[in-house]
């Protein structure tokens, strides 16, 4: 079934495009770059036939049940949930290593430090996916990692309740032309960061699963070197969605070596 979302595409300039972080020492701060709200269709795969597959679209959903209830700011669960992640992508996905390296609690609350990210955009370009390999297992390993097969991956999934405002929608890969992809710059107070962002293009295929619960996950790329596609993706505001509790969900990004 076909739903109708807006979504905010970033807009192609020739000046610089930055999303400017923690302003002024306050955590949650933010300048953001020219966004244009748009209107767009988007298939509900809760509702369809067809379904979509890590191999040939970068991203698969699951039925996955954690032991993990609350994921509480003091981070005591995340000894349990990151061993939980490891199984679930090496039987998911094939991966022959997983290494956890951020999670990211967001509520759709204006006092929330960390909010659904409602820019079109995939996580990393080639650049910041190099650095970001180094970053986290150093040069040496870097390397190593680089010769074979490796990407990141993120899971992602609901926390304590069913979503029922704002879901992650997703544009399928086959459906997004080169041109309407560029780098936007991310830049916090210690660092500076690469994203890629995505301008409205014509025929951008959305799609996302409606109710997820806290055992449902979608798993999904964000960058792979051997070239699997990857996934555009950004919270959803639904045309005509009642008022509901405010989403909250959880994304954990992972650095995935995968069989040679």
């Amino acid at each position: 079934m076909k739903r109708t979302a807006y979504v905010n595409y970033h807009v192609k300039s020739h000046e610089p495009q930055a999303f400017l972080f923690d302003l002024d020492g306050i955590a949650g701060n933010i300048i953001s770059p020219q966004l244009a709200p748009t209107k767009v269709q988007v298939t509900d795969l809760r509702d369809e036939t067809t379904s979509v597959n890590f191999e040939r679209d970068g991203i698969r959903f699951d039925q996955h049940k954690s032991t993990v209830k609350q994921f509480d700011t003091d981070h005591n669960w995340q000894a349990t949930y990151n061993e939980e992640l490891i199984a679930l992508l090496q039987v998911s996905i094939g991966a022959e290593e997983v290494i956890i390296f951020d999670h990211t609690v967001r509520i759709d609350d204006p006092q929330a430090d960390r909010k659904p990210a409602r820019n079109v955009h995939n996580d990393y370009n080639e650049a910041g996916a190099h650095q970001r390999l180094i970053d986290i297992v150093g040069p040496e390993k870097a390397a190593d990692f680089a010769a074979g097969h490796y990407g990141f991956v993120n899971v992602w999934r609901p926390a304590e309740t069913t979503i029922k405002s704002s879901p992650l929608g997703f544009i399928r890969p086959s459906s997004i032309q080169a041109e309407d992809w560029m780098t936007i710059q991310l830049i916090y107070p210690d660092r500076v960061g690469q994203i890629l962002g995505v301008a409205a293009g014509t025929g951008h295929d959305w799609f996302y699963l409606s109710d997820m619960t806290p055992e449902d996950v979608a798993i999904f790329n964000i960058y792979d070197n051997k070239g699997a596609p990857f996934l555009a993706h950004s919270a959803l505001d639904m045309d005509g969605a009642k008022s509901a509790a405010p989403r909250k969900s959880i994304e954990s990004r992972t650095l995935v070596r995968y069989r040679n």
